[in-house]
């Protein structure tokens, strides 16, 4: 900024109170959400409140231990501004789009604030279309929607991130999309190894990474989403490309603005929660949609504290979601990969009117076939597979075939498993699930139907 342009708007820090800031301007009060900064410590603050003609109130990005009274401010007199375009591609960034992958600046143009307005409605499509991920089970029994929101719930290691990368891979090579990895409030662990994963699968080129870690301060963590998504906002309406975007973790979102909301005093609502919760992730949720010309198809990964479904934290994210998509330990510790729990994940996609009547109809009796087999794996260990009907042996064939089938070997793992990596459609995809349930491949042995690709593979095969 010139000398010129600091001279136009400078205040003085009144109060410091952990990583709440008061700061006095005489001429021109800062508008919410405008960037402040202190030259000597660098340290950057965003406006969250007016409390008088003179004062604002804000929260910083950083530690403000080195802050003091008296102190200069600069009001930049915008919000938080990023770089976006091509050149992000294959990048690290963190909340104010800076560089942290040591691979020096990024050379663009093009910038903008992280606050904008959604697209209205006479611009967003009102038909919805399926997304494919060329993922079996995904695409047959929890379809995600293009420009929809999917949740994605699962722990550590059951393959959440895997998935994520084969989905990064797939959106690359099918729709020659761009995807955008949000970490909010991740761990610099895992961070740098995602990272690591992903540049060495080759798909970093397609891809740009914005973290806030979890060491840093709540305001970081709360805007990150923000920068992110204003990365992949320009894709989409400039480049005109489908957009992947990928958060882990929106309950640390909601988490560091229940923090924030804290240090600014406001009353907590329900659980502690800030009484803004519902806003804040509106605010957030509702810019990512399709238009006519391109989309953003977000997968957030979702924790749930305690299992508690009622919890005002998970209540107000499964209102943006379109699909649920569950991890299962207990299919990851059976070999069944990805460990993708069929009945406990949903979309609201699974209609006939959306999907079609053979893919609904489908779907519908893979999960009643499955939801069968699980009723009867109790009687099963109980008295063994003899004592069954005729009908149920039957059903409990068909359902091992078919949990077999629904596995896959990913691209992004073909290096640790020496399996080649398969791309299924959603037609491919049905095609062996009709077949397994008309019983066409019940004198197949189950290994014939693991970890393949189509259904021609095991008929190629032979049994």
């Amino acid at each position: 900024m010139s000398d010129a342009a600091s001279a136009a708007n400078v205040g003085e820090i009144m109060t410091v109170r952990g990583s709440v800031i008061d700061a006095r301007f005489t001429d021109k009060l800062p508008a919410v959400t405008h960037l402040l900064m202190t030259e000597k410590p660098a340290v950057r603050f965003e406006v969250f409140a007016q409390l008088d003609p003179q004062t604002v109130r804000c929260v910083s990005f950083s530690s403000a231990q080195s802050l003091s009274r008296g102190m200069k401010v600069v009001d930049t007199g915008a919000p938080v501004t990023v770089p976006v375009g091509p050149e992000t591609l294959g990048r690290m960034f963190n909340v104010f789009g800076e560089p942290i992958d040591k691979k020096g600046d990024v050379k663009t143009s093009a910038v903008s604030p992280i606050y904008r307005t959604p697209v209205p409605l006479t611009r967003r499509t009102t038909h919805p279309d399926i997304f494919e991920t060329g993922i079996k089970v995904i695409d047959i029994l929890s379809p995600l929607e293009r420009g929809g929101k999917a949740g994605l719930f699962g722990g550590a290691g059951v393959g959440k991130t895997v998935l994520i990368m084969e989905m990064i891979h797939n959106v690359a090579s099918l729709y020659r999309g761009i995807s955008v990895f949000c970490g909010i409030g991740e761990r610099s662990r895992e961070g740098e190894e995602l990272y690591r994963e992903i540049a060495s699968v080759d798909v970093l080129k397609n891809a740009v990474l914005v973290f806030g870690q979890m060491n840093e301060q709540p305001g970081a963590r709360f805007r990150v989403g923000h920068t992110g998504l204003t990365m992949a906002e320009y894709f989409r309406d400039t480049e005109k490309k489908d957009v992947l975007l990928l958060a882990d973790n929106i309950f640390r979102f909601i988490q560091a603005g229940a923090e924030v909301s804290g240090l600014l005093g406001r009353m907590p609502s329900r659980v502690g929660y800030q009484p803004t919760l519902a806003s804040e992730l509106a605010e957030f949720e509702e810019r990512i949609c399709s238009t006519a010309d391109g989309a953003i198809t977000s997968i957030q990964a979702v924790y749930v504290p305690a299992d508690d479904l009622t919890d005002p934290a998970a209540v107000h994210t499964f209102n943006h979601l379109s699909a649920s998509i569950v991890l299962s330990r207990k299919r990851s510790s059976q070999g069944f990969f990805p460990a993708i729990d069929p009945l406990q994940s949903h979309s609201g996609m699974l209609s006939a009117a959306i999907a079609g009547e053979r893919h609904y109809r489908i779907a519908q009796n893979v999960r009643q076939t499955l939801a069968r087999y699980e009723d009867l794996k109790d009687i099963i260990a109980m008295l063994g597979l003899e004592e069954l009907s005729k009908d149920d042996r039957m059903l409990v064939n068909r359902a091992r075939r078919l949990e077999r089938f629904l596995t896959q070997p990913f691209f992004t793992t073909e290096h640790f498993t020496s399996l080649k990596g398969k791309h299924v459609s959603r037609e491919e995809s049905l095609d062996g699930c009709e077949a397994i349930l008309d019983d066409r491949f019940a004198e197949y042995p189950e290994k014939s139907l693991y970890m393949i690709g189509p259904i021609t593979d095991a008929a190629a095969s032979g049994g």
